[in-house]
């Protein structure tokens, strides 16, 4: 089982201005754009019940780890990659270097009446 999935943004567009990544057209509620600092810790394996969560690394590196039913996995990732966590996988990021990436949620992990789609039971 795959615990990680890697994706692939909807196009990428280089020209001599630069570069357009388009990270997706549909199918998530919540984006947040994070920068961490080498050496911290995000995530602590906690898990979403209703939400599957992509990540669009703009720069830097992270480790990431994931657990469900027993099984690991730790990947890296650097600016460029993109991964899928789905429901129910614990997972947990430490920043290898300074990092930019952008999180994007199938449904906003606030729930509408105050409560967190984040576990870590």
């Amino acid at each position: 089982m795959e615990l990680l999935k890697d994706l692939t943004p909807d196009f990428v567009f280089p020209d001599h201005r630069g570069l357009l990544v388009q990270i997706c057209r549909e199918g998530y509620s919540q984006v947040n754009a994070v920068f961490t600092k080498k050496g911290a810790v995000r995530g602590n394996f906690h898990y979403h019940k209703n939400t599957k969560e992509a990540f669009f690394v703009i720069s830097g590196k992270i480790r990431v780890h994931a657990e469900k039913n027993g099984e690991t996995e730790t990947r890296e990732f650097k600016g460029g990659d993109m991964f899928l966590v789905e429901e129910y996988v614990r997972h947990s990021f430490d920043y290898l270097e300074d990092t930019y990436l952008v999180g994007l949620y199938t449904h906003p992990v606030e729930n509408p009446d105050g409560t967190k789609d984040i576990h870590t039971d």
